[in-house]
């Protein structure tokens, strides 16, 4: 064989060799969100659009993923899709990666009060997706005048006793209380606590029922009257009955913000901060306007959104600093088991 032959022998083996071995695996992420709460698609296109797998795990709360996270110091999650106070817990407790704004070009489509959130000022570890606020939904047809106080739902008239519902999610039954009391909802003095949970025991006595998902059908089907709701949820039941109603009561509302954070533990923070930045598109954020019917701090989002569907959902069309004048949702730390606990009692009481 002459050398020229070996050369081109030796070359046509090395490719053999080379076809036989397995191609380099390819980069996968890790993200957990809740169910329907972003593109059905999304994944699937930002794996075409970047080459880069993700695979999505659903949780169903954040005391859920949070457990989770917690247990397994972070690992074997990139991206985790979480409210404020639990983003700030995971910062916290150092699992939250620092982001590199360089890597998430698409921060400039957010309002520049989505970097002035006290949790997280500047977005150093988290990024807002979507927020909102807390109030009461109502059907207009039935209840006698507007809602206008927290005590509307807590202490209601006779006439609507049997048919209101509250949440049961702790920081959100307790800020129901803490708001009609003119307290924080961020309180951790136990005995302002002791009084909020005194209120929400007389007022469970009202209630049809606690109801964190089904709410705005009691409305619709007329079961209930007044609910304890979100803002985007109460926009399920406008949907259906243009008679329902949503105000922020006079004494107030959270402010509550729904993140993205990337895990310190990630074995893939470029790929995860890449997935950030496309969900950051002015499109995914339209899609949560029209789809979830959420509020989101994309500007550039909110200023696509055709002005039918804001007619439709007013709270939507709230701008920046009309959300802003709730008081942010924040990690209470060791004053959270006295918040479950709290709730325990309330949940147990007849």
């Amino acid at each position: 064989m002459t050398p020229m032959k070996t050369a081109i022998a030796g070359a046509l083996c090395a490719g053999a060799l080379m076809a036989a071995l397995p191609a380099a695996a390819q980069e996968t992420i890790v993200i957990s969100n809740w169910d329907g709460y972003m593109p059905e698609t999304l994944l699937e296109e930002f794996e075409k659009d970047t080459g880069i797998k993700a695979e999505l795990a659903v949780h169903g709360t954040n005391e859920e993923i949070m457990g989770k996270l917690v247990a397994g110091k972070g690992k074997g999650y990139d991206v985790v899709f979480v409210s404020s106070p639990f983003a700030e817990a995971l910062n916290h407790l150092g699992l939250a990666a620092k982001l590199d704004h360089d890597k998430i070009p698409n921060l400039k489509n957010l309002y520049p009060e989505a970097s002035e959130l006290a949790y997280d000022p500047g977005n150093t570890f988290s990024v807002p997706y979507a927020w909102g606020t807390t109030g009461l939904c109502y059907r207009s047809d039935l209840v006698d005048g507007e809602p206008e106080s927290w005590n509307d739902l807590l202490k209601p008239a006779e006439s609507l006793k049997g048919k209101t519902t509250m949440l049961s999610t702790d920081r959100w039954l307790m800020a129901a209380g803490e708001l009609a009391l003119g307290y924080s909802v961020n309180e951790t003095d136990p005995e302002k606590i002791a009084e909020v949970k005194d209120l929400l025991i007389e007022a469970k006595k009202t209630l049809l029922a606690y109801d964190d998902t089904t709410f705005y059908s009691k409305l619709v089907s007329g079961e209930a009257e007044l609910v304890h709701a979100w803002d985007g949820w109460c926009n399920y039941g406008i949907a259906e009955n243009d008679q329902i109603k949503y105000v922020v009561p006079k004494e107030g509302t959270d402010l509550w913000v729904d993140t993205i954070v990337v895990t310190e533990a990630s074995e893939h923070k470029d790929a995860a901060q890449k997935f950030v930045d496309y969900v950051l598109s002015a499109d995914t954020g339209k899609w949560v306007a029209e789809n979830i019917l959420y509020k989101t701090p994309n500007k550039a989002a909110m200023d696509a959104l055709d002005p039918a569907l804001l007619k439709q959902y007013p709270n939507l069309a709230m701008t920046p600093d009309e959300v802003m004048q709730g008081e942010l949702l924040r990690d209470l730390g060791q004053a959270q088991k006295l918040y479950t606990q709290t709730v325990s009692e309330i949940m147990a009481a007849k």
